[in-house]
Formats: structure tokens, sequence, C-alpha cells
């Protein structure tokens, strides 16, 4: 198995409407950090796949099209969104949209050069895989937590000598650590990440991070404020629990002479009824509450309900089913799954179960329907559910088509 990585800027012009936050006022007036385009690329003398991370709020189907016409050199291209909420609006509603320009055209060309240079470095590596609880740094938000713990994985590549090459973090947190007014573009929690652990590693391994499931994860009840130096304190708490991974046993993602597969399959997410104005007077009483109450955590989530009755009442919800795309891979015996939009963490469980082998599941890629909250949710409607453009047991339907074509792959193994 061959193995290439290469990142390239993303650069934003000022100014530009930012995208993530329906109360954000003003455009970007600067640059905190600079948006990346990330690839990696599996290639097994035979086939080509590509991963292709970029520093988003979202990529829609008309994206992915264009992505995947501008890389003839690949056989398969998967396009995943950090989710980040600083840098430019690509068209982020529930249930997608067209993607705007100039991005319409710059972000395939940036993603084109991504992947053309990581065909270029590419070279013999094998990988090895590692799971482990990454504590206080993201929880479910819509709640107040009983404890701030996720799941992290980390895949590690080793040159044919067997030194470490590069690793990919699959980060389950929402990256939405600085706020609505902020007007500085950055990568936000994935870039601080990537970066703490980038110094950590040092300069001869790369460092690519890719958001997981995580519709109902963020830092809401972990942060301690809004600006860059808590972005670099939760940055270097994520690239410490890496770092402690990494001295823990390992199992093996893929060797030499391991064969490349992957499938995916359209399918369609019916939208759900719309939000009544009854939804934003409850989320609005909610806030109130919480304020007369003075309970923090609780008007944290309660203006989070109200943010998202908002934005339900003012975008049209979908006519029709949501055409959305699910993808998954074999590298070896790692299995590896994308969903689109905004799975619940659940969701990647329902995937994960039963497996025997290592498995990771990217969410933001190849699509945006939107939040994909779990069947049981809706029963108590938070953000989430108010926010959401698909119908009741959408992410349940996605998430066990993503199991089934691991499974198919699994079958399909010499």
């Amino acid at each position: 198995m061959r193995v290439g990585f290469a990142s390239v800027p993303l650069p934003v012009d000022e100014p530009t409407p930012m995208g993530g936050y329906a109360a954000r006022t003003g455009t970007a007036q600067g640059t905190l950090d600079p948006l990346r385009i990330s690839a990696l690329t599996w290639f097994d003398g035979r086939h080509r796949l590509a991963l292709v991370l970029a520093d988003l709020i979202c990529v829609n189907t008309d994206l992915v099209a264009a992505a995947r016409a501008a890389t003839p050199r690949v056989d398969a291209l998967w396009l995943a969104a950090s989710h980040t909420h600083a840098g430019p609006e690509t068209g982020c509603v529930p249930g997608g949209a067209a993607t705007p320009p100039p991005w319409s055209h710059r972000i395939p060309a940036a993603v084109a050069a991504a992947v053309d240079a990581a065909v270029w470095a590419e070279t013999d590596a094998t990988g090895r895989w590692r799971t482990g609880t990454l504590r206080e740094v993201g929880a479910v938000r819509s709640a107040t937590p009983d404890r701030a713990e996720v799941p992290l994985d980390l895949v590690e590549v080793l040159d044919g000598a067997g030194r470490r090459a590069g690793v990919l973090v699959v980060l389950p947190v929402h990256p939405t650590v600085l706020p609505a007014d902020n007007l500085l573009i950055s990568a936000d929690l994935v870039g601080a990440a990537r970066a703490a652990l980038a110094a950590r590693l040092g300069p001869d391994t790369w460092v690519a991070v890719a958001t997981g499931a995580a519709g109902d994860i963020s830092t809401r009840h972990t942060r301690r404020g809004h600006d860059p130096a808590e972005l670099r304190r939760l940055g270097a708490v994520v690239a410490d629990h890496c770092l402690a991974q990494l001295d823990r046993p390992s199992v093996p993602a893929w060797q030499a002479g391991d064969r490349l597969s992957w499938r995916s399959r359209p399918a369609r997410v019916a939208p759900k009824p719309p939000t009544g104005a009854d939804a934003v007077e409850a989320a609005t009483a909610a806030v109130a509450a919480a304020r007369a109450g003075e309970d923090p955590a609780a008007l944290r989530i309660a203006e989070g309900d109200l943010s998202g009755a908002l934005l339900a009442s003012t975008v049209d919800a979908p006519g029709h089913d949501i055409a959305v795309e699910v993808a998954a891979a074999r590298i070896g015996s790692l299995a590896l799954a994308a969903l689109p939009g905004e799975p619940f963490l659940a969701l990647a469980e329902t995937v994960r179960r039963g497996r025997p082998g290592p498995t990771a599941v990217l969410g933001y890629a190849n699509g945006y329907p939107g939040y994909l909250p779990t069947r049981a949710a809706y029963h108590h409607p938070r953000y989430e559910v108010l926010a959401t453009a698909a119908a009741p047991g959408s992410g349940e339907r996605l998430a066990e088509l993503a199991a089934d074509l691991l499974t198919e792959l699994d079958g399909a193994r010499p």
C-alpha cells in the first residue's frame, strides 16, 4: 500500500461572508489561523482513494461533484468539511444549497492541487489504529452532561522503515469555540488541535484532523471562554490525549500487500414537517425561565434551542426528499464510513456495532442534508431537532446503510 499526504492553503479575501452562525453580523475582517485543504491518498497498485479534509462549514453535493471532476487521478474521492464556524459561507442551510462563488470554483481547484501533491508524495506505508476516550473537550450540548467525554480514533501511518510519517485523527466535536461575533477566519478547534499535535510530533510528521459524528457534541459545557487562548488550551488537550494514545498498544490498520475497496450508495432523506411559530414562542419562554432561575447551563441550552427554532422559521423547509450519499471503504483491516451532514454521535456507534476490527466514522462528508438526529431525539426537541430538515428515522437509516456497505465490503474481501 502506498500512502500520500499534502495540504494547501485556502485563502479568504476580505470582506467575505462567514458561515455557521445565523446571529453573526459583518464579514471577515482578518485571519486568526489560515484555512487548509488536506488530502490523504491510498494506492494499492490498482486503485486510489482520496480523503480530502476541508476547513469549511459544509460541502454541498455540487461542490463534491466539481471536486471529483477536477481530480481524474483518483478512482474515488471523499470530500469532508471540518465544520468550522469561522470560515466562509458555502451554502450551509438545512437540506443543502448551491455553493456560491467564488468558492464553487476556488475549492475544487484547491482540492485538485492537494490531491495531485498527495499522489506525488505517495510512498510505501503501513497503518496502525488506536481508539480511546477524550475527556473534558466535548459533551452532548443540548443537555446538562453527567460526563464530558467522547471517543477519539487515531490512525498512525508508518513509512517503509517503520518511522511515523503522519497521523489522522477523527475528532467528533463541533469546532465552535469562537463565537458569533468573531470576524476572524479560523479553522477553530480542528485547526488548534492540528497545530498543537503537529508542534508536538515535529516537522517530519504530517497531521490531519477530521470531524467525526459531532451533530450533538460541542464544547458548550467544557470551554472556559470564546477566545484564541481557549482554542489553544482545548487544542493542547486534544494533542496531549493523542500523544498518550500513541504510546498505547495498537492494532494493524493495513500492511504491505493489502488491498483497497470502497462502495458508495445514493439515498434520499424525507423532509421533516415545517417548524411552527409555537416552537419559537416556547423557546423564548424557556430562555426567560432559565434567566430567571440563574442557571447558566440551562440558559446556554435554552438559547441554543431558540437559535434552532429561529433558524427553522427563517429557512424554507425542503418540499422534496433530500438527495444524499453514504460511503464506506476498506483499507486492509481498517473500515472507514463517511456520513453526510451532521450525524449524532450515537449513529457512529450504530455503524460500529458488532464490527470486529478497527472502524472510524466521519461526518460532514460528500453533501449536506443538515442535522441527522437520532429518532429518540425528536421526542424532546432541542436545537438540532428544531433546526433539522430531516424526518425522524433518517439518521438511523443512513447509519444502517453505511453498516451494510461495510458488511458488503467484508464479504467481498479476497
